[in-house]
């Protein structure tokens, strides 16, 4: 093992694992327009290969940690927001089963069996934690709470199309009803305490997930833009603006690994728009879901060189 090697892998971020579900977001948001404007599959197809591999790449670095520094795993487990991050595992691998599932059921199904039975397991580990005997300090709530137990929102996109119909169900409406919990524990905290640390700043883009992926789930479920499935797109709007009125302040940010916390949220919301004009005939939201997939493309381009810049400068896998 090289000294490089030595010195950066026990510093290996799960945080890391965000730059998968933003590519899976990315992806994801290709195939919906392509749907869309009935064009070939080549980027989506290309992006699903990228998103593989780069996975795979994660997952063995992250295992080798695992072996040679266990205690530094443990350390991030133990700590009261990293916790939150092991979820992006699981999640990746149920959005890893959608990319997958329209060429490869099979190995798609096992993917999603995978990824949910680790997703629930981190998110009881989270709420057991979270309800224990030890108080958690307020400062430690942000939206990456809503990463394991709002994540379950996620479950049915491919759940469905695998016939596991309550099964489901029973994911959606975890993720739904603690979604409400959480959101009201993160707002208390804006409003009643100091703001966030300006390397968690970019996480307030996790909050647009919720409604945007709540919106796929339910339409996936019900199979129709109904009034609910109009509330959560719209809440999910309105928090994309509110996003928009704090980009003065995303700019001045350096640069975090917490950045790639805009990528899936904006991807998720951008497949939303798409599907929302698809399904309820509104070509306008068709179109402005083109748009928001451009933006999601610069947005995950932009991300991806900067992290590279990044990771070429050593100012990624070093002890905080």
């Amino acid at each position: 093992m090289t000294e490089n090697t030595e010195g950066r892998l026990p510093n290996l971020p799960v945080p890391l694992f965000a730059t998968v579900m933003g590519m899976a977001g990315l992806t994801l948001a290709w195939r919906t327009g392509e749907i869309v404007w009935d064009g070939p599959s080549t980027i989506s197809a290309a992006l699903t290969g990228l998103t593989t591999v780069l996975f795979i790449f994660l997952a063995i670095a992250y295992l080798s940690k695992l072996k040679g520094w266990p205690d530094k795993v443990k350390e991030e487990f133990n700590h009261p927001v990293k916790l939150n991050f092991f979820a992006a595992t699981s999640i990746s691998l149920i959005l890893l089963s959608m990319l997958w599932l329209p060429v490869a059921e099979g190995w798609a199904l096992a993917l999603w069996i995978v990824g949910i039975i680790g997703h629930l397991l981190l998110t009881l580990v989270a709420m057991a934690r979270w309800t224990g005997a030890q108080p958690m300090p307020i400062e430690s709530i942000n939206p990456a709470w809503f990463i394991p137990v709002v994540g379950n929102i996620l479950i049915p996109l491919p759940g469905v199309a695998f016939g596991l119909v309550e099964l489901s169900w029973f994911f959606f409406s975890i993720g739904l009803v603690f979604w409400i919990v959480l959101m009201t524990l993160v707002f208390y905290r804006f409003i009643f305490h100091d703001p966030l640390p300006e390397r968690m700043m970019p996480t307030l883009a996790i909050l647009l997930a919720p409604p945007a992926v709540g919106f796929l789930a339910w339409l996936e479920l019900t199979g129709e833009v109904d009034a609910f499935a109009r509330i959560l797109y719209y809440i999910g709007a309105f928090l994309f603006l509110l996003l928009l009125v704090r980009l003065p302040a995303f700019f001045r940010l350096p640069f975090f690994l917490s950045w790639w916390a805009y990528s899936f949220p904006v991807a998720a919301f951008s497949i939303a728009t798409m599907e929302f004009g698809r399904h309820a005939a509104l070509p306008l939201m068709e179109t402005l879901g083109v748009i928001l997939l451009a933006l999601t493309t610069i947005l995950i381009v932009g991300l991806a060189l900067r992290t590279l810049k990044a990771a070429r400068a050593g100012e990624i896998c070093r002890p905080e």
